[in-house]
């Protein structure tokens, strides 16, 4: 398996183009299952899950045609289009890469009448189950079974408009089921639905498919069925939280980046957070600038929280740049367990974190070390590789597929911006 090899010590200084949202092209995808039309997304990161998601959508039959996949971002677009879908079955082989491709259920049923999708199955960050996702479209009048692993829907008379309170934020959940509400007949409300910015573009882009959605950006989404939508063209929205790991790349080397393609509200609360620990953001000209305020870092205390909160994706990277501040600093998860996994790798590397249960105390070090470490998640990953391009000496990180994951040519990126930094080829096995 492939490995990242790192010297530290460089200040980062130069600039880095941000890719459209993971987190909002994968239910985008999904979307093209609700129309026979051509849907159009520009702005398309080209990442393994990506990738899984072409694969699965492909299966159904969907036909994909890609524009750009070797040139900028910007200009990257994909046509998805769904006329000849034959196949409304999810298979185990490729739902289990990525629980994300569970976000074809909603629109198969409100379209097809029927899905069979497999369960996704365990995740390193803990559970996240579908049970939202299930009830929900029981509400709406599918019929659902639990059957070898699969979750069997039918609707032959298709969906009903209803009320869906979720008892927790669920992003995934809310996703789903705004996408088969579309479709159904009548008026279905999400309360507490989720808020991302993720969920807003979704929501953005079916408007431009002709769909009735208001509420977008609140936690109350009233959506009026339509009998048809059709195709459209969407930009799909910068990604938030490659935005914010790049500002903490330059803050905890000590350098300046300009990070292009993106926006400062889209991590404004994550902002709020870094500025008190000393980070500086200033606004340019298609992006953001940012840079210590004065020199050093300082220990703060974060709780992660679902939009407009602290996102818990990028948890794992602040843990890594308070590895590094003077004095210490807490960190609470509240969305996932399990999601401080690569804690003792940091540890590895001379970082003094103390973990109890949801929380970790983070007391600063005056230099972390280089060491071998292994990453277990996408987000551990990235943090990993944060704390090697601050550390003195070499870093090796392995298992390196979960970086590509969520993460365009970012040893190319940082390697630009004067990063010791390269890629290097696996021999094979589970390094």
């Amino acid at each position: 398996m492939d490995k990242i090899r790192i010297r530290g010590g460089r200040p980062l200084s130069g600039s880095i183009a941000v890719g459209g949202a993971k987190n909002a092209a994968l239910p985008l995808m999904t979307a093209c299952l609700l129309t026979d039309e051509t849907l159009v997304l520009r702005n398309l990161p080209i990442l393994a899950d990506i990738n899984t998601l072409c694969n699965l959508l492909l299966q159904h039959g969907v036909a994909i045609h890609l524009d750009g996949a070797g040139g900028a971002c910007a200009g990257r677009t994909v046509e998805l289009t769904a006329r000849g879908v034959t196949n409304t079955t999810a298979p185990y082989d490729l739902v289990r890469k990525m629980r994300a491709s569970v976000l074809v259920l909603g629109p198969l049923v409100a379209r097809f009448g029927e899905a069979k999708v497999s369960l996704p199955g365990g995740c390193a960050i803990g559970a996240r189950p579908v049970d939202l996702h299930i009830k929900g479209l029981q509400a709406m009048g599918a019929a659902i079974e639990l059957e070898g692993g699969y979750m069997i829907a039918r609707a032959p008379g298709g969906l009903r408009g209803a009320e869906i309170v979720f008892p927790k934020v669920s992003v995934g959940a809310t996703e789903n089921l705004l996408m088969a509400a579309t479709l159904a007949r009548g008026e279905t409300v999400l309360v507490n639905a989720a808020r991302e910015p993720e969920v807003s573009d979704l929501a953005h882009c079916l408007v431009a498919m002709g769909a009735d959605i208001t509420g977008i950006g609140s936690d109350t989404l009233r959506i009026r069925g339509v009998e048809r939508l059709h195709g459209a063209t969407h930009s799909i929205v910068p990604d938030r939280i490659e935005t914010g790991t790049y500002a903490m790349a330059a803050a905890i080397t000590g350098g300046e980046l300009d990070i292009l393609n993106t926006r400062l509200d889209l991590i404004a609360s994550a902002a709020t957070v870094l500025a008190q620990a000393g980070v500086a953001f200033t606004e340019i000209e298609g992006g953001i600038r940012v840079s210590r305020a004065n020199g050093t870092l300082a220990g703060v205390d974060v709780m992660t929280e679902p939009y407009p909160g602290f996102p818990t994706d990028l948890q794992a990277q602040m843990m890594a740049l308070l590895c590094t501040a003077q004095g210490a600093g807490m960190i609470t998860e509240t969305i996932f367990e399990n999601r401080f996994m690569h804690a003792p790798e940091l540890m590895r590397m001379g970082a003094r974190i103390t973990v109890h249960g949801a929380s970790a105390l983070v007391r600063g070090v005056d230099r972390l070390t280089g060491a071998p470490v292994m990453a277990t998640d996408l987000r551990a990953s990235v943090s990993l590789v944060l704390a090697g391009l601050a550390a003195r000496g070499e870093t090796t990180v392995n298992r390196v597929y979960h970086l590509d994951r969520g993460y365009e040519r970012l040893e190319e990126k940082l390697a630009a911006c004067g990063a010791d930094i390269e890629r290097i080829g696996g021999e094979g096995g589970d390094d």
